[in-house]
């Protein structure tokens, strides 16, 4: 991802020297079939001078020293058991380059589709592909599934394509193909998939690609995973299609800045996992100056994450996560159910694996597991069966993530609130534990409309946030810190079945809400209650995706 400096965000992300690494949705074990994950969230060696052009022997320095790296971080997750590794977008060869500039670091990735070929016992096959080499022969060598990003050249027009239409997809000016691009080994080395980026984020050193590509692998321990990068998250294609095409595990490698109260990385991963019921395995870029941060591994029972805090003068590290985690692919699972059943009718026994602890999620401190605090009906107050759609009398207008956002303040204790933006209306039950007297402003907001900076694309959003000061223009900016403890339920009627639900607390904690309910006319809810930590935003992000 190029960078497209955002102000509306990165001074409040710099607050306190410490790192943040929280494990666990539920305390229990994973039951059934399981494998272990690991996603590394990298600290990159940049090129300082991105935009001057390199030889090709000066990139492959410069890139082999962050594969240095990540040899480094696959021979540790190996040791921890890790099946398959994931690596950030841009974590090879950096961002902010030219279309020129980036030519000594590109290289002809061949379609796995159509070429059986492993780089490291076929080095010779095609020219100028070390880099390629070096993540096949990490795969190879440590027996793992292996997932990074780089930047891929290819011949236009794409012979790799057969079936685009010439006079739909004329050639870039220079001649050729330059995509940003995922690359997947499996554990022998061997090129599994490909995949290029669909979404660009202000990367003009890019191509988006002339034809869709809806991208999948499969492994012998997990099933099938679907690909795709950062922007892209956000977006129906390839998203949904490949949600569409029933498939409950994710590959994401991200470079990602976090953009406070609604977007920032951890959040943003959490509820793609928990609004599209799937495993996400996220990988971010650490980069400070750029507000680079937050890595996880969710899936929608369990979750590990890691986000950094910038300490003025304190060292930028890297951070490996490994966790244990349930296979979703339901193929997957019945084919194997279907093998064990033919091995005991065989006689063969009824060995079981074991399932180690070893990268588990031990609770450590996140709530939000099913059934877990205080019944949400004991701790708020009432609902009226018929809340009035009016906006409040202190309905007012501020900007949030650069939108026009309707909110209505929170007032007192406790209380019901409804606010509407056009046709979405979002309404709000809570009651709230001010710690040790603080006067924190709290506001419901609802957005109904296009979102047109840095991007375009449709939403429906309701939000509980905490303002930023104790003015009602503070509210919808920034903040990452708060105390008061909010039990709520939020719930709106939305124009779409594509809701993400998250709830964020204090210090980037990433809590698991107690309930969420969508309903078939559009109606979803979340609720809940006992927060370790005070609330800082609690939002449903509702994407219109046939509107953008």
């Amino acid at each position: 991802m190029s960078l497209h400096v955002l102000t509306v965000v990165v001074a409040v992300l710099y607050l306190s020297p410490v790192t943040l690494t929280r494990a666990g949705d539920r305390t229990e074990g994973t039951p059934g079939p399981s494998y272990v994950a690991a996603v590394y969230e990298h600290r990159v060696i940049l090129n300082p001078e991105p935009h001057v052009p390199l030889s090709r022997a000066a990139a492959l320095e410069h890139m082999m020293r962050n594969l240095k790296v990540y040899e480094e971080q696959a021979a540790r997750a190996a040791e921890q058991g890790a099946q398959i590794i994931v690596f950030p977008e841009d974590g090879i060869h950096g961002f902010n380059f030219s279309r020129l500039s980036i030519s000594g670091y590109l290289e002809t990735i061949p379609d796995p589709l159509t070429e059986d070929w492993n780089p490291c016992t076929q080095p010779d096959r095609h020219n100028h592909t070390e880099v390629l080499q070096s993540l096949s022969c990490m795969a190879r060598r440590h027996q793992l599934y292996l997932v990074a990003n780089m930047p891929d050249l290819q011949p236009c027009p794409l012979t790799s394509h057969p079936h685009l239409d010439p006079s739909q997809t004329p050639c870039p000016p220079d001649g050729r193909w330059q995509f940003n691009t995922d690359v997947v080994f499996r554990s022998d080395g061997s090129l599994a998939a490909r995949y290029h980026k669909q979404n660009l984020y202000f990367e003009k050193e890019f191509d988006t690609p002339p034809r869709l590509e809806v991208v999948t692998f499969d492994t012998p321990f997990a099933g099938r995973f679907g690909v795709f990068t950062c922007f892209d998250i956000l977006f129906h294609d390839p998203t949904v299609r490949l949600l569409e095409k029933g498939i409950r595990q994710m590959i994401f490698p991200t470079a990602w800045m976090n953009l406070l109260p609604l977007l920032t990385a951890v959040q943003i991963q959490r509820a793609v996992s928990l609004g599209a019921n799937v495993t996400l395995l996220a990988a971010n870029l650490r980069h400070d100056s750029k507000a680079m941060t937050g890595s996880g591994i969710f899936t929608p029972s369990t979750s590990i994450y890691h986000h950094a805090f910038h300490h003025p003068g304190g060292p930028e590290e890297g951070k490996l996560l490994v966790l244990r985690i349930p296979v979703l692919d339901s193929d997957w699972l019945a084919t194997q159910k279907q093998a064990k059943r033919q091995e005991e009718k065989g006689g063969k026994g009824e060995e079981k694996e074991q399932i180690g602890e070893e990268g588990e999620a031990k609770g450590q401190g996140e709530t939000g597991g099913e059934g877990d605090g205080e019944p949400l009906s004991a701790s708020l107050p009432t609902r009226s069966p018929n809340p009035s759609p009016s906006p409040s009398p202190s309905h007012f207008i501020s900007s949030m993530m650069c939108d026009p956002f309707s909110f209505v303040l929170l007032h007192g204790s406790e209380g019901q609130l409804t606010v509407c933006d056009g046709p979405l209306c979002c309404h709000l039950q809570y009651r709230r534990s001010p710690q040790g007297g603080n006067t924190e402003l709290y506001a419901l907001g609802a957005f109904a409309g296009n979102h047109t900076a840095d991007g375009h694309f449709a939403l429906q959003v309701c939000a509980l946030v905490r303002c930023s000061g104790s003015e009602v223009s503070s509210c919808g900016k920034g903040v990452e810190e708060a105390e008061s403890r909010v039990n709520f339920r939020l719930e709106g009627k939305f124009g779409t079945r594509y809701v993400y639900p998250s709830l964020l607390g204090s210090s980037m904690v990433v809590d698991k809400p107690d309930r969420i309910e969508k309903t078939t006319d559009g109606r979803v809810t979340m609720e809940h209650s006992g927060m370790s930590v005070g609330l800082v935003t609690a939002c449903l992000y509702g994407r219109v995706y046939d509107q953008d």
